[in-house]
């Protein structure tokens, strides 16, 4: 059966105008302004003029089996759901591990995502959790990126943090290394994911693996990097030196995501190596559980407070994550050839239907 979308005004995330979008299988087979076919026992068609799509959203940094909590086990945080990942307009997550490697483990992680990907979306994960030497599924982070399947870096490693290991640098260094080499044998990201707190340090870890390394910039991936005024001031220089800076949405303490987005842009800094996650049912120090609604909220908020282009707010959570993750061109934007994964709003932004690699998921 073909799937055919009549009438949108499509984002790629580049805006492309209005088009019609015919959908063969889990793939996107056209892109045109006129696709005559017609309904029949072949061909469903969608009538969605006045309507906008963008490509489905991915969340690098969610907890899909929840985070251990900071108040001991009964504060253990439960795991998401699959509703609420698509309620969000996200088609395309990555799930880690946190500070608790002791009552979660890589297995469950691998299970769950498993889980996921059999109610409809694409799923990978991280080796790894806050701690060094990091939790593996072989025995080797090399491994783990060469031969299982789901697999595409290492995360979250903790620094600056008083719940990280305190590695020294030569063993950050190693780890970032065999991640390096992992990515290059399995013909994958190989990202180091690297959980910065609110510790002194702040970035300087990052910036001493680098300087003292001839690993690539493009591999480490610092989040959180909105969490203090302090923090993001390094960001900024970080990012303006060419480096990825990954932004948490719902944050109430540091920089909201729109204003952090918004000072990026006015300092000059690059925003293709900007990129907004969730962190999505972990735990949150001050109090509360991270959700992933507050990612399409805070990329809606970019766009109506803000005044920062649909383009531009889309590409943070969509091509700008593909790319780094080596997704790009199959996931991340809307082209011949791509994954399916389409999120349709209303020209106000309210999602009205959200497709995952060809197959119509909700309908809002």
């Amino acid at each position: 059966m073909l799937k055919l979308l009549k009438g949108l005004n499509c984002y790629a995330p580049k805006q492309i105008g209005m088009n019609d979008i015919l959908i063969c299988g889990k793939r996107i087979e056209r892109i045109r302004p006129e696709i005559g076919l017609k309904e029949s026992e072949y061909v469903q068609v969608y009538d969605c003029r006045g309507m906008l799509a963008f490509p489905g959203m991915i969340d690098q940094h969610v907890h899909i089996l929840g985070g251990g909590g900071e108040r001991g086990l009964p504060s253990r945080i439960a795991e998401i759901g699959a509703d609420d990942i698509l309620n969000a307009g996200v088609t395309t997550l990555v799930g880690l591990l946190g500070a608790d490697s002791c009552t979660r483990n890589l297995e469950s992680l691998y299970a769950k995502a498993k889980a996921l990907e059999a109610e409809g979306l694409t799923t990978y994960i991280y080796s790894g959790a806050y701690s060094v030497p990091p939790v593996t599924l072989t025995g080797s982070v090399v491994r783990d990126l060469a031969f299982i399947d789901k697999v595409i870096g290492v995360g979250e490693v903790a620094v600056s943090d008083h719940r990280s290991s305190h590695a020294g640098l030569e063993q950050m260094i190693q780890l970032a290394a065999e991640t390096h080499i992992g990515g290059l044998v399995g013909g994958k990201a190989g990202v180091l994911h690297l959980h910065i707190g609110d510790g002194k340090r702040g970035l300087l870890p990052v910036l001493q693996m680098l300087e003292n390394s001839d690993l690539p910039k493009e591999e480490f991936v610092p989040t959180h990097l909105n969490r203090n005024r302090e923090l993001f001031q390094q960001a900024v220089e970080y990012c303006k030196a060419g480096g990825r800076v990954d932004l948490t949405s719902g944050e109430t303490e540091g920089l909201a995501v729109p204003d952090a987005v918004s000072r990026l842009a006015a300092a000059g800094a690059g925003l293709s190596r900007v990129t907004v996650s969730s962190d999505s049912n972990g735990s949150i120090p001050s109090g509360g559980i991270g959700k992933i609604s507050t990612l399409w909220d805070d990329i809606i908020r970019c766009i109506t407070e803000k005044q920062i282009d649909p383009e531009t707010a889309f590409s943070l959570v969509t091509q700008n994550v593909a790319e780094l993750l080596r997704l790009f061109p199959r996931k991340g934007t809307l082209r011949e050839g791509s994954d399916a994964d389409i999120v349709i709003t209303g020209r106000d932004y309210k999602l009205t239907k959200l497709f995952c690699s060809g197959q119509l998921m909700k309908e809002f």
